[in-house]
């Protein structure tokens, strides 16, 4: 795959004619005009700075104050476009969103009492990228990425994507989260309900970046962390989460 990372294994579904490798290459190949755009961009921002320096009576420094603006035309520019290709890494195969969303779970929430284990699964059942555990309760999230022009919204309180229903997205993670609730409440006795989050690496998501259909939660990996904070009082004690921690991670199976 042009430009893949030497950190992830290959994958067929990302080489030979699928839609990253064609993104990929389609991306590497519109470089020049990108940068012949960029060019045209930060001619014009200079063009604006003389004048606005002539406009103020600044005329010794003109020539910087245009290739100031100029310089932060093109560095704004170059930004956006790196953001635009960094936003579908996952996607591309480039980088593991479960490692993405893993690393800030814990970043945000050890320390307000929180604890995050990441692969688990009822054995010979259904699995899971994270298991966060905490005051506000007990909460799965799994990773997946769609292509950078899919929509994904709620409609009449049923989940799309673009123009194909979510059911079969949404279905299984919300069985996993009753399956993996039963488990925990029948060993520690603690009544538990399980809210279930996708993390979404790459598609188009509502401005704020959450989307919730079918008993599903869908956001912006970095959002996570806030939703599960913010959700409303403390259902669980100190002692409480840390049997409840201590029995998944002996009854669920790490993978």
């Amino acid at each position: 795959m042009p430009g893949g990372s030497i950190y992830v294994q290959p994958n067929e579904k990302y080489t030979g004619s699928s839609p990253q490798w064609w993104y990929e290459k389609f991306w590497r190949e519109d470089a020049q005009n990108r940068r012949r755009t960029r060019y045209v961009k930060a001619g014009v921002a200079f063009v604006i700075g003389v004048a606005l320096a002539l406009r103020f009576d600044l005329t010794g420094a003109s020539p910087l104050v245009g290739l100031l603006l100029g310089g932060i035309v093109a560095a704004g520019d170059w930004y956006l476009d790196w953001r635009s290709f960094h936003a579908t890494a996952v996607w591309r195969g480039a980088r593991r969103g479960e490692a993405i969303t893993g690393r800030m779970l814990r970043r945000s929430l050890s320390r307000h009492g929180y604890t995050v284990l990441d692969g688990r699964a009822i054995r010979g059942q259904a699995s899971i990228d994270h298991l966060v555990i905490g005051p506000s309760g007990v909460w799965i999230i799994d990773n997946e990425s769609w292509s950078p022009d899919t929509e994904i919204a709620c409609y009449a309180g049923r989940l799309f994507f673009s123009e194909k229903y979510g059911t079969k997205t949404a279905k299984p993670l919300v069985e996993t989260a009753e399956a993996f609730a039963e488990l925990l409440t029948r060993e520690t006795r603690v009544p538990v309900t399980i809210s279930p989050v996708l993390a979404v690496h790459c598609g188009l998501l509502p401005r704020g970046g959450i989307v919730m259909a079918e008993g599903l939660i869908l956001l912006k990996p970095r959002l996570a962390a806030k939703v599960i904070k913010s959700a409303e009082g403390n259902v669980l004690n100190d002692e409480q989460i840390e049997l409840l921690a201590r029995t998944a991670a002996r009854e669920l199976q790490k993978v």
